[in-house]
């Protein structure tokens, strides 16, 4: 979506009450209720470095973009356009959404380390990078019994390996990375996930 970042499904951030909760499935719930069941219409012919198309999507005659922004569920994405900026700057007044608490920007999230920055609307809670940023585990065991290895490569490819694959043995899943195991494929792919070549 043209101008804005919105946090990854597995992000977590912290609430009021410095509670950890799923803010990346809070901002796909938000963007699941601003369409709700009606048309979505979008323009923009850009095409950015994955092949993916920037647009800019409307419901009747809402700007999706700016209403996720406005709503606190996603960022501004300055980077590439400075569209969004009053939006975001009136959802961190009025505190909305992510701004409630503290988090972490998506594009960081992504690279995130010790010295990742922490957002929040008034003041960042002493010990939020120890919520937000855990110290990386490497495991070779899943604690949820499932299999499947969600790795993600030094250049941010999301890559699932399944057992038997010539480079599973040797994958280490550090979840703190925002890497993951997954049960089937098919939810590995629904969460945007490809089958590891070897």
């Amino acid at each position: 979506m043209n101008g804005i970042d919105a946090p990854e499904t597995d992000q977590v951030c912290l609430d009021e009450a410095e509670n950890t909760y799923p803010c990346g499935i809070a901002a796909r719930d938000e963007l699941a209720r601003l369409v709700h069941d009606r048309t979505v219409t979008c323009t923009g012919n850009e095409i950015d470095r994955y092949d993916r198309r920037i647009m800019t999507c409307f419901v009747d005659e809402t700007d999706i973009n700016a209403a996720m922004v406005a709503g606190g569920w996603a960022l501004a994405f300055r980077r590439y356009a400075d569209i969004y900026v009053g939006e975001e700057q009136a959802a961190r007044a009025r505190q909305a959404g992510l701004w409630s608490g503290a988090f972490i920007a998506p594009w960081d999230w992504r690279h995130r380390g010790p010295q990742t920055e922490i957002l929040g609307s008034v003041s960042v809670p002493i010990n939020a990078q120890q919520h937000l940023l855990p110290q990386p585990v490497a495991s070779t065991s899943p604690t949820t019994g499932c299999q499947i290895k969600g790795n993600i490569s030094r250049n941010g490819n999301r890559i699932y390996h399944v057992p038997g694959q010539q480079d599973y043995d040797k994958t280490r899943i550090s979840e703190s990375k925002g890497e993951r195991w997954f049960c089937t494929e098919d939810e590995a792919q629904a969460a945007g996930w490809r089958r590891a070549r070897n």
